[in-house]
């Protein structure tokens, strides 16, 4: 049997559920899960590897209209991984009555290579609403194949497993065989304190914070993790820190059990906040935090 390899890229509007089906098919969390849009920034790849087949699966942020540089940063890793697929999952859910965003939709129509279209959260609908997205899904992509299924809940994505096997290429390997991803260990670091900087914060706050890891040492069995949460505003900066510097040590205490589960040894972490004034506006300053 000849060796398959392929990119499998899953895109879609915000918050329909594509990093929770990215962390299903990858069997790892490697896409941070919050309730809020937008919550994915960069191109997350998710590797699976098999004596048969090496699957790359690429989780990309949510399409949106670009407010910020930074959206059009997001918006950049979106268009890429709509042309580089082997197979597009173009992910929807049963609350969504169209996407919004016209030109993504009309790019995945012209896509020559096989679409599956996901129908996301079913557990949260009744089969006649499920019937009309069904329909209308097919009239808008009608060579894709779809795909009813819960992610949340593991529905059916045995389903649009087997179908992706069937469809990705004859192809050597593109990654080493032992890889899960191509991100550094300091990448999942600073987006788990991300998550929670997502969970435990409101308004603008969290989409204003971006994180990054000044230390990372390995010490035997300990980890040593300096983290520098940077925000726009000094008001943000408060809200981060908390009375007493108690919204900071929650966002610390449990990033750092997180990431104890991730690394598989003990960590000391510690988190410190510095405002860099509208640094998603500035492509200098994009730049200079990996965007």
């Amino acid at each position: 049997m000849a060796h398959k390899s392929g990119f499998v890229n899953i895109v879609g509007s915000p918050n329909v559920g594509k990093s929770t089906l990215m962390n299903q098919l990858v069997g790892e969390k490697l896409s941070i899960v919050t309730s809020k849009a937008q919550t994915t920034r960069h191109r997350i790849l998710g590797i699976v590897n098999d004596e048969d087949y090496q699957i790359v699966f690429s989780d990309t942020p949510g399409v949106v209209n670009a407010a910020y540089k930074l959206h059009e940063t997001m918006m950049d890793y979106v268009n890429t991984s709509i042309k580089d697929a082997d197979v597009l999952l173009f992910i929807t859910d049963t609350k969504e009555n169209e996407m919004n965003h016209k030109e993504t939709l009309e790019k995945i129509k012209r896509l020559q290579v096989p679409v599956l279209c996901i129908i996301n959260k079913i557990d949260l609908s009744n089969q006649e609403e499920l019937t009309k997205k069904v329909i209308y899904w097919q009239e808008q992509l009608p060579n894709a194949l779809i795909f009813p299924i819960s992610a949340l809940h593991g529905f059916s994505i045995d389903q649009v497993w087997n179908r992706i096997l069937d469809l990705i290429p004859e192809s050597p390997p593109y990654y080493d065989k032992e890889a899960i991803s191509d991100r550094p260990m300091r990448f999942f670091v600073s987006e788990i304190i991300r998550e929670k900087i997502f969970l435990y914060t409101e308004k603008e706050v969290p989409y204003s914070c971006q994180v990054e890891i000044e230390e990372y040492i390995e010490e035997g069995l300990m980890v040593k993790i300096r983290a520098l949460i940077i925000v726009e505003r000094d008001s943000q900066k408060g809200i981060i820190i908390g009375k007493g510097g108690e919204m900071l040590q929650r966002i610390g205490k449990t990033a750092r059990e997180e990431i104890e589960k991730f690394t598989g040894a003990k960590v000391y972490l510690e988190n410190f906040v510095k405002v860099d004034k509208d640094w998603r506006s500035t492509d200098a300053k994009l730049k200079k935090y990996g965007y």
